[in-house]
């Protein structure tokens, strides 16, 4: 019933209580909810410790205007070499809604890859992210349960899990979930612990309470990534070209040769390359990983040049089956290899 209808029907005194009524009983409801996102939104931050995530941060889901303008200017200039797959679905990328109706929240999560052990100095070198199991299988594995475990809290919820395989810009939403800043050299740098880090996330029709963005860059006037960078990949104003980096050329860089002109200047990098990370001053607060996935290969610790030489294919599927290096796949690692020996 329409309540100038009621306030017609009703005597002074009983209009004053129904009202009063009225509006206890949608602040009570208003209460109410804002009890349940406070306990929901703890309950996810705390299943994201006990899976082993490092850090959880939470962003409200909206469209990233100005991460678009970025990304457009960057396809543009040809940063992204023969990656085509960077610029297909731009729309995902820039809008969580279109990769999750109603989407409300995005969850951020970082899982520390630093290694326990190092790779000998006579072995070719191979980036940190790929000294044990694939990276996404075992964050998978953790995602599903995440979800699964909110669900079974909470309820029915809608939510689409991603690591580094969908078209989901993730420094951008850690940032924005108080996680860190983005670094001169690109990556996502945490004050407590440095770079090494896997970013994963979760995104929601659920309402969470959120984290404020990360505002501050720590960087100051440090250039220690851009004045070492073997190949000049990193630009002023965290820009980098994907398509002189070492990493695009030993893994991205799918059945063509390594330009000649960057010869002499792999510096052993046989798989990836993580020069701007390992001097890079915040890295000094890095520790290693507790993650049983990410237990090194003794292969990737101690296999020598000629170790590599000799490997058969065969023996290269067994050994590296379930591990990152099979990105680059039996003929690029030796593509590779023959390029920083000759």
């Amino acid at each position: 019933m329409h309540c100038s209808v009621v306030s017609c029907l009703l005597p002074p005194l009983e209009l004053y209580w129904l009202l009063l009524h009225t509006a206890s009983f949608t602040n009570c409801i208003s209460k109410t909810n804002e009890v349940n996102i406070q306990q929901q939104t703890y309950f996810v931050r705390s299943a994201a410790r006990q899976l082993g995530f490092d850090f959880c941060g939470i962003a409200k889901a909206q469209q990233l205007d100005d991460d678009a303008r970025r990304l457009e200017s960057w396809l543009n200039k040809g940063f992204n070499g023969s990656m085509q797959y960077m610029a297909n679905h731009f729309d995902l990328r820039i809008d969580p809604s279109k990769l999750v109706p109603g989407a409300k929240s995005v969850i951020t999560l970082l899982i520390n890859y630093y290694p326990q052990q190092q790779q000998n100095n006579s072995s070719p070198k191979i980036s940190k992210y790929a000294f044990g199991n694939d990276y996404h299988d075992v964050i998978k594995n953790k995602l599903r349960s995440f979800l699964q475990q909110i669900k079974e809290q909470v309820g029915e919820i809608n939510g689409r899990g991603f690591v580094d395989s969908a078209p989901v810009l993730e420094r951008t939403w850690a940032q924005k979930a108080g996680m860190g800043w983005i670094g001169k050299n690109g990556n996502l740098i945490n004050k407590q612990s440095g770079s090494f880090f896997f970013i994963a996330t979760l995104i929601t029709d659920m309402e969470l309470e959120y984290d404020a963005p990360f505002v501050k860059d720590y960087c100051g006037t440090c250039t220690k990534c851009i004045d070492q960078c073997p190949t000049d990949a990193i630009l002023p104003d965290k820009v980098i070209n994907g398509s002189k980096c070492i990493w695009y050329f030993t893994i991205e860089l799918k059945d063509a040769l390594i330009p000649s002109e960057m010869k002499g200047k792999f510096d052993n990098w046989m798989f990836g390359c993580d020069v701007c990370q390992d001097v890079c001053p915040w890295n000094r607060f890095s520790k290693p990983n507790s993650e049983t996935g990410f237990t090194p290969l003794p292969q990737v610790l101690n296999f020598t040049k000629n170790d590599w030489e000799e490997l058969t294919e065969e023996s290269f599927k067994i050994i590296f089956k379930n591990s990152p290096i099979k990105r680059s796949r039996y003929e690029g690692i030796k593509r590779n290899l023959k390029f920083i020996s000759s």
